[in-house]
C-alpha cells in the first residue's frame, strides 16, 4: 500500500511540475504564430526585423518569437543550431529551407498547423505557404523545436 502511494505521490509531483512547463510552451509557441500573423502582407527587407521596415524570414521570427518572449538568434543559419531536432511537426515549430548552396539551412518559416507555414518570403512578403508547395516542398532541411 505504501508503495502505491509513493507511486501516486510521485507522479502527481512530475505532473505538477511538467504541466506549467508544457503549457508555456504552448502559449509562447500560439503568441509567436500570433504576432507573425498580424504581420501578414508586410513587404520582404532584407535584413528586416521590423513591420515597419519589413521583415526578411529570420528577422520575421526573431521579431515574432521576441515579442512573446523567447529570445532567437539573427539567422536562420544560427536558429538551426538551437532547439530540438523534430519530425512530427506541432504548431510553433521552425521550419528549415535550403534555398541556395549553403553549409546550413538559408530560410526558416514557423509551422502553423494544417501542412502550412507562416515566413516572409521574397517574393511576397509576410505570407503563409504549403509545406507540399512546389518550391519549398524539395528545398526543406528540417525543423526544431524552441
Amino acid at each position: 500500500m505504501l508503495k502505491k502511494f509513493m507511486a501516486v505521490l510521485f507522479m502527481t509531483t512530475l505532473m505538477m511540475t511538467l504541466l506549467p512547463t508544457m503549457s508555456e510552451a504552448a502559449t509562447y509557441h500560439n503568441n509567436a504564430i500570433s504576432v507573425a500573423k498580424s504581420n501578414m502582407g508586410k513587404r520582404y527587407t532584407w535584413g528586416g526585423i521590423s513591420p515597419r521596415a519589413g521583415f526578411d524570414c529570420s528577422g520575421l521570427v526573431k521579431y515574432s518569437f521576441g515579442k512573446a518572449g523567447k529570445s532567437l538568434p539573427r539567422t536562420a543559419g544560427e536558429m538551426w543550431g538551437k532547439g530540438k531536432r523534430v519530425y512530427s511537426l506541432k504548431p510553433g515549430d521552425l521550419v528549415f529551407y535550403q534555398t541556395y548552396k549553403a553549409s546550413r539551412p538559408t530560410h526558416v518559416g514557423i509551422y502553423i498547423g494544417n501542412g502550412k507555414f507562416i515566413h516572409s518570403a521574397s517574393s511576397k512578403g509576410v505570407s503563409v505557404s504549403s509545406l507540399n508547395n512546389s518550391y519549398w516542398k524539395p528545398r526543406y532541411v528540417g525543423a526544431k523545436r524552441i
